[in-house]
């Protein structure tokens, strides 16, 4: 039996060049799934995403997926993409055993944490206080540097990495400390500061978007208590979902937040292009 993609729609050109096209799974031209490629907005042409892979019920465990992906990476190649990127949910364990067989790298994973109603209390001898303009520039600069870096340590291109980190910046903090619906806040123990959290409310969910420990007071569990702040910031505005991302590699954040009782629920997964 043969496995094709077969269009459902012309070519989708938008105006910033990005393409878009959906295309049915078929076996002996029988539709048995559907699928959705699209170059990726963040990361400009050269990066394809597969948006859907689905296969039916009935036809799954018989490679239908595992060849409709390679065929996607095929029209990716004749788009002259380099690079194809998914996201597996994070209780798809399925998804993520293919993925890792066609060779897809664990990229970073997000996750969340159901809130209770009553805020966590912080640790005696800490207190929170807004960062102040003056130590907002600097936090800015170092932050667009390590998002960059984070991004060139796992296959981005270098003027990409850098181009996305001042966009996505710019974009999350367009007008600075005084963004509505993010907050950004500087930990203090005993009077010195030990840390800062950048918190952002997005419909009725929280996300960390930052959260550091300044290197000088590093294991000391003053990461712990930053994201004991972020949930009492959460559930101070009505929310009880907490989210925030975990680059691969980053084992003690991972660690810790898996502690906290954080759990997977998505999974950003790529494969270069030969």
């Amino acid at each position: 039996m043969t496995t094709t993609l077969r269009p459902t729609e012309p070519l989708q050109r938008a105006a910033d060049g990005s393409l878009s096209r959906r295309y049915q799974v078929c076996v002996n031209s029988r539709p048995v799934g559907a699928v959705h490629l699209s170059t990726d907005p963040a990361f400009g042409p050269a990066v394809a995403r597969i948006d859907e892979l689905r296969i039916e019920e009935p036809d799954r465990g018989r490679g239908r997926g595992a060849v409709a992906a390679l065929a996607a990476e095929e029209v990716a190649r004749g788009w002259g993409c380099r690079q194809v990127q998914i996201r597996v949910p994070g209780d798809a364990g399925a998804a993520m055993r293919l993925a890792t067989a066609l060779g897809y790298v664990h990229r970073n994973r997000g996750m969340e944490k159901q809130l209770g109603a009553v805020a966590p209390a912080l640790p005696e001898g800490s207190r929170v206080r807004p960062m102040t303009e003056a130590e907002y520039g600097p936090w800015h600069e170092r932050g667009i540097e390590g998002y960059a870096r984070d991004w060139i340590d796992r296959d981005v291109p270098e003027a990409l990495a850098w181009t996305k980190s001042r966009q996505d910046y710019a974009r999350s903090l367009a007008q600075g400390l005084a963004t509505e619906n993010a907050r950004i806040s500087v930990l203090e123990h005993e009077g010195t500061p030990v840390g800062d959290l950048w918190l952002a409310f997005v419909a009725d969910k929280a996300f960390v978007f930052n959260v550091e420990t300044y290197e000088e007071h590093r294991g000391r569990g003053h990461g712990r208590t930053l994201l004991l702040l972020a949930e009492a910031q959460t559930v101070a505005t009505g929310r009880l979902v907490l989210g925030l991302n975990v680059f691969a590699g980053n084992t003690p954040a991972e660690r810790l937040y898996e502690s906290l009782g954080y759990v997977p629920v998505g999974y950003s997964m790529y494969k270069n292009l030969l």
